[in-house]
């Protein structure tokens, strides 16, 4: 009996691109997705008040929508709420991302790991209700009614989009020149300002981006927790869409558009593994 061993002939790669009709519902799929977004952009130009009929270019909804005092009170209140929220946000998800990955395992982790990412699993019209009970509760028994329900909402739903780009770059960082500073004598607050943190920034950079975008488009949370004068840009829009609708949504949902495809790009390249 022969103790050759046959030659293996290399595995051939699989490639989805040759299964039949790959290409024609690749190519639906991008056209339901984005078809009615590039017709929304387009009318958004649109010299005239009609939402389907072409009447020439112009910049008029742009012009109205900047002019427009309550159109500038909705964008500056969203811009305060999302950068307050993202920021608590963020501080709260590094500290929990540190106590995960920088600990021994323990009873419970798993738990932990499922009441941070809570949100994300429990569909948000639940998560909507709970806090407009708890917040009517406090308003009844205290009578304060602030910014402060809508924050500390946006707070607890942005933690877990926070929490998970900061937490995959600590699992894949190196803690070698954390492990040699603890050895040098340096204090736990040290270790991390001066080793950890400067390896971690653009997880946290990258999480906060991702904070932010998702409560600037928040609706359904913002809709049952504020209170009379509070709209944001999107609710200040589904207000006026129940009502007379003039392109002047599509400019303000085309300046959205852009900032948040904008903020999702660098929020891609900041989080994106450099070799």
């Amino acid at each position: 009996m022969s103790d050759t061993v046959p030659p293996r002939h290399p595995a051939r790669g699989y490639s989805v691109r040759s299964l039949p009709g790959f290409s024609i519902v690749a190519l639906f799929t991008v056209a339901t997705l984005y078809a009615p977004i590039l017709i929304l952009v387009a009318y958004s130009f649109n010299s005239g008040t009609s939402l389907a009929v072409w009447e020439g270019f112009s910049l008029r909804w742009y012009v109205q929508a900047a002019q427009n005092g309550e159109v500038i009170d909705a964008a500056i209140r969203s811009l305060y709420l999302a950068l307050t929220a993202a920021g608590i946000a963020t501080v709260a998800a590094t500290m929990a991302a540190l106590a995960t990955t920088r600990t021994r395992r323990f009873p419970g982790k798993t738990m932990i790991y499922a009441l941070i990412n809570q949100p994300l699993m429990v569909p948000e019209i639940v998560t909507a209700v709970a806090l407009l009970i708890v917040f009517a509760w406090i308003k009844v028994a205290t009578g304060y009614t602030s910014m402060i329900y809508l924050i500390a909402a946006h707070t607890a739903f942005c933690i877990p989009f926070a929490y998970l780009p900061i937490r995959a770059r600590l699992e894949t960082m190196d803690n070698t020149l954390e492990t040699a500073a603890r050895d040098l004598y340096a204090p736990p607050m040290k270790v991390f300002l001066r080793v950890t943190l400067p390896q971690i920034w653009p997880g946290i950079i990258a999480g906060m981006m991702l904070a932010f975008v998702i409560s600037m488009d928040d609706v359904v949370i913002t809709e049952f927790v504020k209170s009379a004068g509070q709209d944001t840009i999107p609710t200040y829009m589904l207000g006026q869409l129940r009502r007379v609708v003039t392109p002047e949504v599509n400019a303000i949902s085309t300046v959205i558009l852009a900032a948040g495809a904008i903020l999702v790009s660098l929020f891609f390249w900041i989080s994106r593994e450099r070799r």
